[in-house]
């Protein structure tokens, strides 16, 4: 039996509409400040697509797309603001910095919880130099009507754990300036 104009016209009008509810995150969390302990080598920032993770550790998260390239420039316009290195780009470089991003949401006491976990490892010459796992966890609101309402708190949990990790790196100069003073370089 075939649906009636009207069934189509309204599935068709659900379907768009659920559509644009989608939530299209662009983040650029800025560092609160500069680089304490500047390395003076070229960095290559390789930014893997994020893993998203809604509750009950279920793939994906409702209504929320958040493309690689969003969250490599994300990164990238972070590190280079921050100024930890001479330079950062995806081209090649003295050092390898890989980044796995994970982005979970849960609710928690009427709350939306944004909770974001990197694992960067770096890298020279495709030999390991030190891994590094940060982690942080943002309180959201208690609707995801508009994107703002997701935007805000995971540019807010992103900075904070760029944050982290680019202080553990800077904690780590002298690991990676002893990288430059090898025989032969």
């Amino acid at each position: 039996m075939p649906f009636p104009t009207q069934t189509i016209i309204a599935l068709l009008s659900l379907w768009v509409t659920c559509a644009s509810c989608v939530h299209r995150i662009h983040v650029t969390p800025l560092p609160s400040e500069s680089s304490s302990a500047g390395i003076p080598r070229d960095l290559q920032l390789i930014v893997s697509a994020p893993s998203l993770e809604g509750a009950d550790h279920r793939p994906g998260i409702t209504l929320l797309k958040w493309s690689q390239s969003d969250l490599n420039q994300a990164i990238l316009g972070y590190l280079q603001q921050r100024g930890t290195f001479a330079s950062v780009s995806s081209e090649p470089g003295d050092v390898t910095l890989r980044v796995a991003t994970k982005l979970s949401l849960t609710s928690l006491r009427g709350l939306y919880h944004y909770r974001i976990v990197l694992q960067g490892e770096m890298s020279e010459a495709e030999q390991p130099i030190n891994s590094y796992h940060v982690e942080y966890t943002v309180a959201g609101s208690s609707v995801r009507w508009v994107t703002d309402s997701d935007r805000v708190p995971i540019e807010t949990a992103l900075r904070l754990a760029l944050e982290d990790l680019t202080g553990r790196i800077e904690e780590d100069r002298l690991l990676y300036m002893k990288q430059t003073k090898e025989p032969g370089r």
